[in-house]
């Protein structure tokens, strides 16, 4: 199975930098699953529910987020309305939404997509991590009830980013982090065979501060002092994610490498799609 998954949507310059490419990607790489994060694709904040529409239709099969999912309250009320929509999981019992679900690959398979977030310089402070990943597993083990295991999580710290990778592996396909919106350079297949990398980067304007104009995040980190509000940035947007290949009899993970596509930064599109 090709899965493609696209790390966070910053702002107008990114939602659209993806709904233009996107189309062209899944028919040119023969994509069977794609994943995107969506959390900051409204103004850098929260995600509407025309945003994610538009996102499905330009042909991501599930758009997660993370600590940024409530921002735009509307997202408290369609978030019922969509199984393709996925808070984090280890939200308390009760939240508004859905944290996993089970899809099917245009290939037929069985894909099991869980939206989880870290703790260690998270806010708000979620449940345990491991134990809502444990759960998930528990509930749909890998080749018995789904035929691919990915997770998103939404997390600041590597470490424990690292640490989630190792807790799964084996026993899912794919880790991915986001959050941090920097691309890493740790794409591998971990020693059980889940693909694994730390961030997928993010889909927006890389002459910023993480996606936002620079100079306000700036003054800040000079004066202490607010001059005015964070607004995400405009120039043309690098769309950043990873590509895996799954195994089909294993559910485990062959092939994993970051796909990139932009002017900012340096292109590359995973060799073995080529």
């Amino acid at each position: 199975m090709r899965l493609l998954f696209l790390g966070d949507m910053v702002g107008k310059t990114g939602r659209t930098a993806v709904w233009d490419r996107l189309p062209g990607l899944v028919s040119d790489l023969k994509l069977d699953f794609v994943i995107v994060n969506g959390e900051n694709a409204a103004g850098g904040f929260g995600i509407t529910e025309d945003i994610f529409l538009e996102t499905i239709n330009a042909g991501a099969d599930v758009v997660t987020t993370g600590n940024h999912v409530w921002d735009q309250k509307e997202a408290v009320v369609f978030c019922e309305r969509h199984d393709q929509f996925l808070r984090p999981a280890n939200y308390p019992a009760g939240t508004p939404g859905r944290g996993s679900g089970i899809y099917y690959a245009r290939n037929g398979a069985r894909v099991l997509v869980a939206n989880i977030m870290g703790r260690v310089f998270m806010h708000p402070e979620l449940d345990d991590p491991f134990k809502a990943a444990e759960a998930i597993l528990d509930a749909c083990p890998l080749k018995e009830q789904a035929d691919a295991i990915i997770f998103d999580f939404h997390a600041e710290a590597t470490s424990e980013k690292q640490c989630f990778g190792h807790f799964v592996d084996g026993r899912a396909s794919f880790v991915v982090g986001t959050h941090t919106h920097v691309p890493t350079a740790d794409a591998q297949i971990l020693n059980g065979g889940t693909a694994y990398m730390s961030d997928a980067g993010m889909c927006g304007d890389y002459d910023s501060s993480l996606g936002m104009e620079k100079e306000e995040p700036l003054n800040r980190f000079i004066s202490k002092m607010p001059k005015g509000r964070f607004e995400a940035a405009s120039g043309p947007a690098t769309i950043c994610g990873v590509g895996v290949e799954i195994s089909d009899a294993t559910g485990l993970a062959e092939k994993i490498a970051p796909l990139r596509l932009g002017p900012r930064l340096a292109e590359t599109i995973p060799d073995f799609w080529r």
